[in-house]
């Protein structure tokens, strides 16, 4: 992997005037030179989607300084590179690839930051999905609009990227409370943090969890570990992998889907063409569980997903506080997410299983914790929630799309029952 790949950011605006500026900031101000940030508003009308706009030559700014500062780092003033550079401006070497620290590797001023305006809100995966179809970048991380990067996030985040086989890297999110402006601290201890998450957990009956999601930082996850995937506050993916598992996009009658183009303007000063006729996130879902789904699909595909302790940032999640185990304390977390939020949760999680998982996993093996999770969940979304029928009416109408998508993933599947069934705890 060369010294400073390229690392695009994509964060997506929804009326986020409390967090968002603090977001892009922390973007922005990485110490790191070869920086992509895309920025896409989702029809803003809080006011963000002009101040952003307002911003852009300012940021731009920022990143022109922190590039010249690497420029002239005393490493690259040394004889052998003036040599290597004067050679590489020759004609015969014009296809050559620059090695590191050349300026040939790092973007312009002009490519640093990129705004899109959406004509409406599109919600998470098609967004990143834009921002996926015209990075520049060998990697990409998607930066939630509530969440804070440390100044050295990305150099710490691409080191488990030297494994090829790593697709995904999950850093250590610890969680941050907007209104004070500061991290959460612990109960009984003011001095130590609280985790967000460290990646995602399945369970055998098909929950999924944050890792760690509301525990006092004691230093109890303090290695660098393999995870299930990563959650998708602050996730970092790489290409490679993200055009491996693209699925095209399909409709109810048919698996083909229509070749056409989409024209999107960026900065207000030129057009874009691209192609979307393959999806990385899955654009049936507005939000929530796109990251899982995508988490789900790498692993069959034969992607690692990696945790790292040592690139650290903060998240100020909007709902759950905790890693709930038993169901007392399941309900009373549930109890804090709005009716949309549960809603679309609900049935994505039934998507996403008819798309990704095993039968003889389910079936067999993981049956009995299966149908006592179900039975439960059904029950009080029943008794408590009320869109039971609106759950039901849109299952019926998303299975039949669903069984033709889970034939595009598992004509991907490169890992065996064994493999997968590692990961459900």
């Amino acid at each position: 992997m060369r010294e400073f790949p390229i690392v695009t950011i994509s964060l997506i605006n929804y009326n986020g005037k409390k967090f968002v500026f603090q977001a892009i900031e922390s973007a922005v101000n990485q110490d790191y030179p070869n920086l992509e940030i895309i920025v896409i508003d989702n029809n803003s009308t809080d006011g963000t989607r002009e101040e952003i706009e307002k911003k852009i030559p300012e940021w731009k700014e920022r990143r022109e300084e922190i590039v010249r500062s690497y420029k002239l780092k005393p490493e690259l003033q040394k004889p052998e590179f003036q040599n290597q550079k004067s050679k590489l401006q020759k004609p015969e070497f014009q296809n050559l690839r620059a090695e590191p620290h050349s300026e040939a590797q790092f973007l312009t001023c002009e490519e640093s930051v990129k705004y899109i305006k959406n004509t409406e809100n599109a919600g998470f995966g098609r967004p990143h999905n834009m921002a996926i179809r015209i990075m520049k970048g060998d990697f990409i991380l998607l930066l939630n609009y509530d969440a804070i990067l440390t100044s050295g996030y990305i150099k710490n985040v691409l080191k488990p990227f030297e494994d090829k086989k790593i697709g995904v890297v999950q850093g250590k999110l610890l969680r941050y409370d907007f209104d004070k402006n500061e991290l959460r601290k612990g109960e009984g201890n003011s001095k130590l943090n609280i985790i967000d998450t460290v990646g995602l957990m399945m369970f055998k009956n098909r929950r999924i969890v944050c890792i760690g999601q509301g525990e006092t930082d004691k230093g109890q996850y303090e290695e660098e570990k393999e995870i299930f995937g990563a959650d998708g506050a602050v996730p970092v993916y790489r290409k490679e992998m993200l055009e491996d598992i693209k699925l095209p996009i399909i409709n109810q009658k048919s698996i083909k889907s229509k070749t056409h183009k989409v024209k999107i303007r960026i900065n207000n000063l030129q057009s874009t063409d691209y192609n979307p006729n393959y999806e990385y996130f899955d654009e049936d879902f507005f939000m929530y569980k796109e990251d899982v789904d995508l988490a789900w699909r790498a692993r069959l595909a034969g992607w690692k997903a990696v945790y790292t302790p040592k690139a650290v940032a903060y998240h100020g999640r909007g709902s759950g506080d905790s890693m709930a185990k038993n169901y007392f304390n399941i309900i009373k977390e549930r109890r804090k997410i709005n009716n949309q939020a549960k809603f679309l949760s609900f049935k994505h999680q039934r998507l996403v299983q008819i798309k990704n998982d095993f039968p003889s996993l389910l079936f067999i093996k993981h049956l009995s914790q299966f149908i006592i999770k179900e039975v439960g969940a059904w029950g009080y979304m029943m008794i408590f929630e009320r869109f039971t029928w609106r759950v039901l009416r849109d299952l019926h109408k998303d299975i039949p799309l669903f069984l033709k998508k889970r034939k595009l993933v598992m004509s991907k599947k490169r890992v065996d029952v064994k493999e997968m069934e590692r990961w459900f705890n």
